[in-house]
């Protein structure tokens, strides 16, 4: 059950036995992956506790302000859960969320009939009379001829028909029918063709693979090339079921050599990557290559829990990253198969 910051405060205070629990910096790592909450923090509305001192799953209330003047309060697991799909800076204040949002028009309520006579008789110029008042009914005159009410005429009898024959009854018309449309299916989406027909879980070089935006994932593949021996180039997996709209899918590296694929997760500057609908993409993602043949490593960052047996937690890219990845390689494949393509 969330808390208010100064019984939070006291509270680890007692549980710790200090008078400070937590010193200024201790998870400034930790919020550094959400720079908009760090500068919509205010100290001065959380009786003087910087950001830092705060863990990121502490379950507390805490104060924020945002760009536009507004002061709300949120956890910090509603704040760093808070982000939609789109990068937009007012989903990270409750008051600008909703005011982006868009409005329906209020519906127009049906109109009496004394107001329709009213719009009616203003809409030909002339005076509206008063339904109902006895005033206009003493002095109202006889209605015009184009009003008064018109008495149906005695119905006529048709002469008996000269033939015999009964009447012929004419068939109903034929109503169309509504035609629906079909919703479109992840197996009627085009698929590319530019994958080559190659067995399931073969690498090969494609095409349509975009091009690496990371620099850790460059320098980690260097790190790797240094330590192993694995052909280089190589930047997709066939796979045997559609993925989007291939059947190909683009591992940050690949190794041919172990049928391993090698992914760097992070969250990115905005704190969106591989969060969300994404995270969803990347359990898919390795799905589709463990039912190819392949493993998959992912080396998480920022915080972000593991999503496969083989994944690691690491706190960034630093000299331990790729001995960690290479024992874990040795757990995958075994460590005589492993040590057999390494350098020196």
């Amino acid at each position: 059950m969330p808390e208010p910051i100064d019984s939070w405060w006291a509270r680890r205070r007692t549980s710790r036995g200090l008078a400070v629990p937590y010193a200024v910096g201790t998870y400034r790592e930790a919020w550094a992956s959400f720079p908009v909450l760090v500068r919509q923090y205010r100290p001065e509305h959380n009786g003087g506790i910087v950001l830092s001192q705060i863990p990121p799953a502490a379950d507390v209330y805490l104060c924020w302000l945002c760009d536009a003047g507004h002061l709300f309060v949120a956890t910090p697991d509603e704040q760093r859960n808070r982000p939609g799909r789109e990068r937009r800076r007012s989903s990270w204040c409750p008051d600008c969320s909703e005011q982006a949002k868009p409005r329906a028009l209020p519906m127009r309520p049906p109109m009496a009939p004394a107001a329709a006579v009213r719009e009616q008789a203003a809409s030909l110029g002339g005076a509206a009379p008063v339904v109902g008042s006895p005033r206009v009914a003493q002095t109202a005159g006889p209605p015009p001829a184009e009003l008064a009410p018109v008495r149906p005429a005695p119905p006529v009898r048709p002469d008996p028909p000269v033939r015999s024959d009964p009447p012929v009854r004419a068939d109903p018309p034929v109503r169309p029918t509504a035609v629906r449309r079909a919703k479109p299916t992840r197996a009627s989406q085009p698929i590319c063709d530019k994958t080559p027909a190659v067995p399931t879980g073969t690498p090969f070089v494609s095409v349509c693979a975009p091009r690496p935006a990371s620099a850790v994932e460059a320098e980690l593949r260097a790190e790797l090339t240094a330590r192993l021996e694995f052909e280089p180039g190589l930047n997709a997996v066939r796979v045997g079921r559609p993925f989007f709209d291939h059947v190909e899918v683009w591992p940050d590296i690949v190794l041919s050599e172990l049928r391993v694929a090698i992914e760097y997760d992070s969250t990115g500057r905005h704190g969106l990557e591989h969060v969300g609908r994404r995270e969803v993409a990347d359990r898919r993602k390795d799905a589709a290559l463990r039912a190819a043949g392949w493993q998959v490593v992912r080396l998480r960052t920022g915080r972000l829990p593991m999503l496969g047996p083989h994944d690691l937690e690491l706190s960034g890219f630093t000299r331990q990253t790729v001995p960690r990845l290479l024992d874990e390689l040795r757990v995958i494949r075994g460590s005589l198969f492993v040590d057999a393509y390494l350098r020196g």
